[in-house]
């Protein structure tokens, strides 16, 4: 028997399992799934699979979602990339358009991946902090002569969109590669997909995880020019997206329209419910541009444990920049806030 242990590349040493479920709870308001529903068509679709065999490979291709989502955006179907969930298309364009040992420079707080998907993918990440006003900091991002810059809108935790002139100032001077994070954007209802085509420094992803309710079916994609494309398909690998989320993601696209649309909507109504009577308790909940807000608290920690202790997960984010002590709270129906608001009027401040 050999007492060989098999250590791990350096870049690795550091990283850590992302496990955030929220535990034992009645009402987990912690991962920014959509808690009004999914896609009706798409569970339609589901059904359908219940008697079919899944002996074979899904297609290689992806046509026909492809077809659809570029249908719905306005582009052409190879102009974007299905993959396993937005992190599939993140984790590929890393691989494919940066050196190993290069910078990826980053607002910061931002998505929690980020820095993990660099440094998985041997690359240096530099955090940027974005500004009070919820903007990249765009000048700071600059400074790094990063050949890549990632920058999500709505931001997460913040749940702030950056402003267009950031954005158009960000594409139009950096030195490489420019990932934009569209996970929210359906809330914010702005989206730079359509001039991600015509350049060839930016790709922007989004995700059917959020607003279409099909997290558990792990399908996201890019949208970019057909050159960069055609090399993040590479890097992706074959048959990522499995039969069933193709199908379904194609039907909601498709026939569920008017659905995305009034859920939308009633996103946007108990959100701004839910900020009012935050007010009304004396909080100070950040502007936001998503399906969740950013709570500010004097410590992070001890208020998720509270909220767990009364049933309800949140994401707690601790001593970050320029955001300090807060938590990420998904906004639900009514009840759930209703729920949320009982138990912050007896939070230890």
């Amino acid at each position: 028997m050999s007492d060989k242990t098999i250590e791990p590349r350096t870049a690795y040493r550091g990283l850590t399992v992302y496990r955030t479920e929220a535990g034992a709870v009645e009402i987990d308001l912690s991962d920014n799934t959509n808690l009004f529903g999914s896609a009706p068509s798409a569970v339609a679709s589901l059904r359908e699979w219940a008697n079919t065999s899944p002996a074979r490979y899904p297609s290689l291709a992806t046509a026909g979602l492809r077809d659809a989502i570029a249908g719905w955006l306005g582009i052409e179907p190879d102009e974007l990339l299905p993959g396993c969930g937005s992190n599939d298309v993140l984790d590929a364009a890393m691989r494919a358009f940066v050196e190993p040992g290069s910078r990826l420079a980053f607002t910061s707080p931002t998505f929690v991946m980020t820095s993990h998907f660099a440094a998985a993918n041997s690359l240096v990440p530099v955090a940027v902090p974005h500004l009070q006003s919820g903007d990249p900091d765009v000048e700071g991002l600059l400074a790094t002569n990063a050949p890549l810059i990632y920058v999500a809108t709505p931001n997460n935790p913040s749940g702030t969109a950056a402003t267009r002139p950031a954005i158009q100032a960000l594409l139009d001077r950096a030195p490489g590669f420019v990932i934009l994070d569209e996970a929210y954007t359906e809330f914010a209802g702005t989206s730079w997909a359509k001039e991600a085509v015509t350049r060839g420094n930016v790709l922007v992803t989004r995700t059917f995880s959020k607003v279409w309710g099909l997290a558990g079916l792990r399908l996201g994609y890019g949208v970019g020019s057909k050159a960069m494309v055609n090399e993040l398909e590479k890097a992706r690998g074959p048959y990522k997206v499995n039969a069933v989320a193709e199908q379904a993601a194609a039907a909601a696209v498709r026939q569920d329209q008017a659905w995305l649309r009034a859920t939308i909507a009633a996103v946007a109504g108990a959100r701004d419910r839910l900020v009012q009577e935050l007010r009304r308790l004396g909080f100070a909940p950040h502007h936001s541009d998503a399906n969740f807000i950013c709570l500010p608290v004097a410590d992070a920690q001890a208020a998720g444990r509270f909220l767990q202790s009364r049933g309800i997960g949140v994401r707690v984010f601790a001593n970050t920049p320029v955001l300090g002590d807060v938590l990420r709270i998904t906004v639900g129906p009514d009840p759930m806030m209703a729920a949320l608001l009982r138990a912050l009027m007896e939070l230890p401040r």
